[in-house]
């Protein structure tokens, strides 16, 4: 057995628990395998695996590695500067990291030009942390009626962080609070914005991320160390 499959096979079982924990089943859970710094060779390994979604933090190295691996989903995770918008929308089927209403509008006006409709995710500030990127939890729902009115974008769901905290309470206290703002969004009317997908929980919290309701994590150390 490889070092992948068998941490990979760690990671699905402690998934598996998670999701039994808050009354869900794996399947309810997608897991978006993170390749930042992560060789062609093991990313594609993996997907022999049956890895099918990646995630990667900067469009530079996704612009090296997404034409070497075909067939699979690729997510932009991490901070998205707007001087890099046109390169991520040709390499990515979904950003997740939509972090402001500016950032937004310029993704809808790229998009317009490259002729297609972007999948995106709005990320929620939950930490407080002032170094970090996203909405704030109090203007998150006008800043979603704002982007409601943007034609090629299409908002499938919120992704968050929780606070770099040694302490499990702080991180599930910051959870929950984002599946409050997930649960009042899904009443928002409009029709490009679904409310389907609640990514948040990485390596050292995805368990308890998915307790509190998360049906995505971002899984990249546990699985390539």
């Amino acid at each position: 057995m490889s070092l992948l499959k068998d941490k990979l096979e760690t990671v699905q079982a402690a998934v598996a628990k998670a999701a039994e924990k808050s009354g869900r089943t794996a399947k309810d859970i997608t897991l978006v395998a993170v390749t930042k710094g992560v060789e062609v060779a093991r990313i594609l390994e993996a997907k022999v695996l049956g890895l099918a979604k990646f995630g990667e933090n900067r469009v530079q190295e996704a612009q090296e590695k997404i034409p070497q691996i075909p067939d699979v989903e690729w997510h932009m995770i991490g901070h998205l500067q707007t001087n890099k918008i046109k390169e991520a929308l040709s390499l990515f089927s979904v950003i997740q990291s939509v972090d402001s209403l500016r950032l937004a509008r310029e993704i809808d006006r790229e998009a317009q030009v490259q002729g297609k409709t972007i999948s995106m995710l709005l990320e929620v500030n939950i930490s407080g942390e002032k170094q970090k990127f996203g909405f704030g939890t109090e203007d998150i729902y006008t800043s979603i009626d704002e982007i409601a009115k943007l034609p090629s974008v299409k908002v499938l769901g919120l992704m968050g962080m929780a606070p770099h905290s040694p302490d499990t309470q702080i991180r599930r206290i910051a959870f929950k609070k984002l599946k409050g703002i997930f649960s009042v969004c899904k009443s928002l009317k409009h029709s490009n914005v679904q409310m389907q997908v609640l990514s948040m929980g990485m390596s050292g919290d995805f368990e308890t991320a998915i307790e509190e309701g998360a049906n995505m994590v971002r899984i990249g150390r546990a699985l390539f160390g």
